[in-house]
């Protein structure tokens, strides 16, 4: 009896009508054979009742969310690589027309998910390890398959759940490490690629305003401005240059995710894997009803990366949202670990509101509480709100109270785009633990205030000193604080020293402590008289005028929370009003302009209470996250003239979010390599609308 004729016996005798292509040599261009007649019956009457979602890509890349392109059907969406069938490898074809390598695929439903990664069609028929019966095993290997195909289809039959588990998608249930202390080794030849490149980096750059150059001896001066702008070392581009990361992503897949969301997401995470390089490490946690650790920290080799994104793109959309126990598991990874890279951080997306935790107010009337939702972990958290269901007032909360940045993504297709941005700053730290200490000169002066933002100040007992934690800086980031104090009439000299600023810090690739100024004082002229009115500072009344911009926001925001809308409108445009009298602004500074158009945003998202709850809010939270950790933010899907605002981004953020842009698969199918299509730059103009910065510092 022939082979042929054998394995169709099998079939009938399995009951299958399977898409089953056999493997061919590895001098085989031709992957794939054609499906069966009843494949593409099933597979259309498939697409007919279930919506086609973009196809998840390692790299993240921009795909239509139309359709897929037929290049992509000899690329495998687990592993991405192309669908070859290499030293007799199988490729298993499901009854949706969708094509895999065998070895993804099994990866993929072992535990219980029997979809399709692609367009979420539930199979009824599964690929499974050879069977240990021997009636399949000796039919299969009398056929004329080659032995390296140990594989057969199975008519799936899905393990019994509990009714409390319903919700809980099939891929939680397998058992997880009581101590996530299975982490993968650091590279132990990090810290000596590190010494063997000493001189990687330049050291931070400080640079100190007062607000005029003189002051009248007969007169005072309440409130005079000290700015001190600091300004990171830039990189040289090599590996060397920076320190590795240990990164863990929290990923809502509640059933709100399901259908182009988790493609988009899934799309994304691959951009991520793919631009981590192999002495960072990666490890993903997913939620819905309730958290798992899909993998421990892996660095991110060829080998991690293509294991880390088949997990990823098996993730199905399904259950509720407990963001709580979801940041408790994320914050697990971290504290668990045996070894720990130079840099942490954490990633959180979420689409909706956490449903499992009680965040009661803590007395009637009042605010909630989300102290109950922060993990107990010392590690910065950058919230992702996506869409307009998401709870802006906990994402921001997390990411303030941990040093994390919260961005508001209103547009699906900017999910990519909004993490390239973030790991854009996160793979740049090149300045660790840094501080800023003032200190008073004159005996007669102390410090009224330090206009920090967020970051933490510690003020000196006798007033006469001051502490400002920054603490992590991306390669050519900047920080701009003001010192207020005020200057007494003093007729015994010509010029007067004010204080001097010592900056403290880690270079985190020398592993070495370094100290920049602490020498220089801040001088002023003390003059008898002073011919007419002095001319201020216009890098002083720049930050004044972010300062007010910020406040003015944060006024406006309680208003609207109140639900005076009429009110948060009104300190909106009396804001606006003072920064286009102010002295930057009629000296053309763009970083004026950016605030006013930021402003008139603001202004249009608080129109009805409609619109501010929709959007508004969220966009108003990211704004102030972005200037109380001077650090750019995703902020929702920005007027024309925002979109030109780039203060906060760094050189590495914009490459990275550029990078995001303009990637697509090549054409050919027998290449894995990128290209930029001819229409990137339209796209790359609709997609900087989302990405919200201010213009770069004026050149001095």
């Amino acid at each position: 009896m022939g082979g042929d004729s054998t394995w169709k016996k099998v079939k009938i005798a399995l009951g299958l009508n399977t898409c089953l292509y056999l493997p061919k040599t590895i001098d085989d261009d031709d992957s794939l054979h054609s499906p069966t007649p009843s494949s593409r019956s099933r597979s259309s009457d498939v697409r007919h009742r279930m919506p086609t979602t973009p196809t998840p890509s390692s790299s993240g890349l921009q795909i239509s969310k139309y359709g897929i392109k037929s290049s992509s059907k000899r690329i495998c969406a687990i592993c991405l690589t192309t669908m070859k069938s290499i030293n007799g490898q199988a490729i298993f074809t499901a009854e949706c027309s969708h094509s895999f390598h065998f070895h993804c695929i099994t990866s993929n439903i072992k535990h219980g998910n029997q979809v399709c990664p692609v367009c979420r069609a539930r199979w009824k028929q599964i690929p499974l390890e050879k069977s240990t019966s021997s009636r399949v095993k000796s039919s299969i290997n009398s056929s004329s398959r080659s032995d390296h195909d140990p594989w057969m289809l199975q008519q799936y039959m899905p393990p019994q759940q509990t009714r409390s588990d319903r919700n809980v998608p099939l891929l939680f249930q397998a058992p997880e490490p009581p101590i996530f202390d299975d982490d993968e080794l650091i590279n132990p030849k990090t810290e000596e690629n590190c010494s063997a490149n000493p001189d990687s980096n330049g050291t931070i750059e400080m640079r100190t305003y007062p607000e005029i150059s003189s002051v009248a001896r007969s007169s005072s001066f309440k409130d005079f401005g000290i700015l001190i702008n600091i300004k990171a070392p830039v990189t040289k581009g090599n590996q060397n240059a920076r320190v590795p990361l240990d990164l863990v992503t929290v990923l809502d897949i509640s059933g709100s995710m399901t259908g182009t969301k988790i493609a988009l997401l899934k799309q994304a995470m691959g951009f991520v894997v793919q631009n981590l390089g192999p002495l960072d490490r990666l490890s993903v946690v997913s939620f819905s009803s309730s958290a798992r650790r899909l993998f421990p920290l892996r660095r991110m080799t060829e080998t991690g990366k293509q294991e880390s994104l088949q997990m990823i793109n098996s993730l199905v959309a399904n259950g509720g949202t407990n963001i709580s126990e979801a940041l408790k598991k994320g914050a697990k990874v971290m504290t668990d670990r045996k070894f720990k890279n130079p840099v942490s951080s954490m990633i959180l997306l979420s689409d909706g509101q956490d449903t499992y935790t009680s965040l009661s107010p803590r007395q009637k009337g009042l605010k909630t509480d989300y102290h109950i939702l922060l993990p107990d972990c010392n590690i910065p958290i950058h919230t992702f709100g996506f869409g307009i269901d998401h709870d802006a007032c906990a994402m921001h909360f997390i990411s303030e109270q941990t040093g994390g940045m919260f961005s508001f993504i209103e547009a699906e297709n900017v999910i990519q785009d909004a993490f390239a941005q973030c790991i854009g700053g996160l793979l740049s730290v090149v300045v660790q633990e840094l501080r800023v200490e003032v200190e008073c000169v004159h005996p007669s002066l102390k410090v009224k205030s330090i206009k920090a933002g967020s970051y933490k100040v510690v003020m000196g007992a006798n007033k006469r000193s001051g502490l400002i934690e920054v603490g992590d800086l991306y390669a050519d980031e900047e920080r701009d604080f003001l010192v207020a104090i005020d200057i007494p009439v003093d007729d015994s000299c010509n010029e007067m020293s004010l204080v001097k600023f010592k900056i403290i810090y880690k270079d985190p690739v020398k592993k070495t402590t370094v100290t920049v100024g602490g020498k220089d004082d801040v001088i002023i002229g003390r003059p008898e008289t002073t011919a007419g009115e002095e001319t201020v500072s216009v890098e002083v009344d720049r930050q004044r005028n972010r300062l007010r911009a910020a406040s003015a926001i944060a006024e406006a925001r309680g208003a609207a929370e109140r639900g005076d809308l009429t009110a948060a409108t009104t300190v909106l445009d009396g804001c606006r009003k003072k920064l286009e009298e102010s002295v930057s602004a009629r000296c053309g500074d763009q970083l004026c302009v950016g605030l006013v158009a930021e402003l008139s945003e603001m202004k249009e998202r608080m129109a009805s209470r409609r619109v501010y709850e929709s959007s508004g809010r969220a966009y108003v939270l990211s704004g102030l996250s972005s200037h109380s950790w001077q650090r750019a933010t995703a902020r929702g899907d920005s007027t024309e003239m925002t979109s030109q605002i780039l203060t906060y981004q760094t050189p590495s953020m914009v490459d990275m979010v550029n990078l995001s842009q303009t990637m697509c698969f090549s054409r050919s199918p027998s290449s894995s390599s990128m290209v930029k299509p001819a229409a990137a730059s339209s796209k790359k103009k609709k997609s900087l609308r989302s990405i919200h910065s201010f213009p770069q510092r004026q050149p001095r």
